[in-house]
């Protein structure tokens, strides 16, 4: 497997990571015209959005900390 070929794989894991999301499958032939850098710039985004994800969720939870000391 090439390096192209494992950064579309990285693409697809990281858009299945999400629990509400239907299993994606890419064609790796959709991606294949693009370079190394811009499959890396679609991953960055992809994690970024995860982390920002993750912020709401942590934010969400911390205004029912209050609630929890008694």
């Amino acid at each position: 497997m090439n390096k192209k070929q494992e950064l579309i794989l990285d693409i697809q894991n990281l858009l299945n990571s999400y629990g509400d999301v239907k299993k994606t499958d890419i064609n790796p032939a959709l991606l294949e015209f693009m370079d190394e850098d811009t499959l890396k710039n679609i991953i960055s985004s992809l994690l970024y959005q995860k982390e920002q994800e993750k912020d709401v969720d942590l934010k969400w939870l911390e205004q029912f900390k209050k609630y929890g000391q008694i």
